[in-house]
């Protein structure tokens, strides 16, 4: 019997979900638990893809540890939380080509893609929807450039390795365009609260007072 987990690398915790998986087949959890987090402590602070081969009879079982997703590789490539969440508006980071490639290279036997070249656009696929940069530009140009042949040469030669003056160079543009960025996110925001304002304060039309009923005359007595 095979159970997949999605862990913490080195820091897997009892919990509902994992007690709903393993409690019915009458396995250790805390042995589980221990042998998962030795097995994953490679990955610190990484999510990181889990098999349990389990044997029901002996209640025996195997860790089997997959390499963290694209999306994991590159928050803790890039040193970031999270992806951008409004890319169109916001950038989450700048990354050199030299990151992307080391990155699909090291994911590349989990990949189904031909080559290195192609685990290379699979990464920049990622980063065009966690609203990350590559060299300057956004992901989706950075993936026409390389079917255009523009970065054959680091491909091919398997570049990772970014010099300290580029990182600098590239974080450099990073905080410019992020300061742009957000100063225009809070200008619109102002724009927004300005125009609810006035719309609120808008002068409501005058309503129309019913007339006032005529005054019955008394009936004259016969």
């Amino acid at each position: 019997m095979k159970i997949k987990l999605l862990v913490e690398g080195a820091n897997m915790k009892p919990g509902p979900a994992l007690s709903q998986k393993i409690g019915p087949l009458g396995l250790n959890i805390g042995q589980i638990i221990s042998k998962v987090n030795d097995a994953t402590k490679d990955f610190k602070g990484l999510k990181v893809p889990v098999k349990l081969d389990v044997n029901p009879s002996t209640k025996e079982f195997e860790v089997q540890v997959f390499s963290p997703p694209v999306s994991e590789l590159l928050k803790k490539e890039l040193g970031i939380e999270k992806g951008s969440g409004i890319q169109k508006k916001m950038q989450a980071a700048n990354a050199s080509i030299e990151q992307i490639i080391s990155i699909a290279k090291s994911k590349l036997p989990n990949l189904l893609c031909k080559d290195l070249k192609a685990a290379v656009k699979t990464v920049i696929g990622s980063c065009v929807s966690l609203g990350i940069l590559v060299e300057n530009k956004p992901a989706s140009e950075v993936g026409h450039q390389i079917d255009s042949g523009k970065y054959d040469k680091e491909i091919q030669e398997e570049k990772t390795e970014t010099s300290s003056e580029k990182k600098a160079k590239l974080e450099k543009y990073f905080t410019k365009l992020s300061e742009a960025e957000q100063k225009k996110i809070k200008q619109e925001e102002a724009e927004k609260e300005a125009e609810k304002e006035a719309k609120e304060s808008e002068i409501k039309p005058e309503e129309k007072t019913e007339e006032e009923p005529e005054e019955k005359q008394p009936e004259k007595k016969k």
